[in-house]
């Protein structure tokens, strides 16, 4: 068993009935917890890293908690960073053993973007690394923008049959009307699965990443609520509109927030329950296990993706 690229990952699920999950990691009990759930469901796994990530625990730490977690549980391990901002932040993901990288040039103009993608693509591919981009913006929309102001924000089909061509990226996230964190909508959720439908008709051979895919579920809210410092208003996508999303060319659906709660949730509940505990043992085990959990519902429930493998 090893680190392996998305490639072959990405053939399997275009154009089926499941996805891939892509679960950001911080520490050695959340890769635990993710890894096992995998090697339980036996699905394709892709872990990822941000470059905060990548700051709190060192990147040696994480690379070789990965490298340790495939030896231990057999399963094959796309390593992933998420969100690189430049191509020197990338180059070193490549070089530190990294299969997967994400260069983010949305926030610049078309052609800058295009630009810096295509410096990467040339970079990674020449060292056997896969690489995605994101074209369009997530943070900040909310349900009741105005039609105009949601085209000027979310992906252009034709903008994005074009990025890929020049830049020869392997897979491409899009905004469709997912936001980062645990974030609020005014009114109905909304995912624009016309727009979704469009960029999948230009791009058929294009693996397409939903980022900001959480669903921040009521129960783990409703539980950190409980036990500590309220997180107000937090709602995510639902998953029933991360499965439709599914069955139109998205083959890898990015998801933190969740992780997050899931393993607060448990730990606020067990030191709520256990005032004068303090070896870290006894409530990051139970995180642990919650991330456990947590990962097994996606992988089954909302990415079908059980026994595909």
């Amino acid at each position: 068993m090893a680190l392996i690229t998305t490639k072959e990952m990405f053939e399997k699920a275009l154009n089926s009935d499941y996805a891939i999950g892509a679960f950001n990691v911080n520490n050695m009990e959340i890769i635990q917890g993710i890894v096992e759930a995998a090697q339980i469901e036996q699905a394709p796994l892709i872990l990822q890293v941000s470059a905060g990530a990548r700051k709190y625990a060192r990147p040696v730490y994480l690379t070789k908690l990965v490298e340790a977690a495939i030896a231990d549980t057999g399963v094959d391990v796309a390593l992933h960073l998420d969100h690189g901002e430049d191509f020197e932040i990338c180059k070193k993901c490549v070089d530190d053993g990294f299969t997967s990288v994400m260069i983010d040039g949305s926030k610049y103009p078309f052609e800058e973007n295009i630009r810096l993608t295509k410096e990467v693509v040339d970079y990674a591919h020449d060292h056997g690394v896969v690489v995605e981009a994101e074209l369009g913006k997530l943070a900040g929309v909310e349900d009741n923008i105005k039609v105009d102001a949601r085209s000027a924000t979310f992906t252009d089909p034709d903008e994005a049959a074009e990025f890929v061509e020049r830049t020869g990226v392997d897979s491409l996230a899009i905004a469709i009307g997912t936001s980062h964190g645990a974030y609020k909508f005014k009114g109905e959720p909304y995912l624009d699965f016309d727009r979704l439908k469009t960029i999948h008709a230009l791009l058929p051979h294009t693996p397409l990443v939903l980022h900001g895919a959480s669903s921040v579920l009521k129960e783990f809210v409703d539980r950190c609520n409980q036990y500590g410092g309220e997180i107000p208003g937090a709602q995510g996508v639902p998953e029933e509109m991360i499965r439709e999303a599914v069955k139109h060319g998205i083959c890898k659906v990015n998801i933190d927030t969740d992780l997050r709660l899931a393993m607060t949730a448990e730990i606020r509940r067990v030191l709520a329950e256990n005032p004068g505990e303090f070896d870290p043992r006894k409530y990051l085990g139970p995180g642990r296990e919650a991330i456990t959990r947590m990962v097994q519902h996606k992988i089954r429930d909302m990415l079908n993706a059980s026994g595909t493998r």
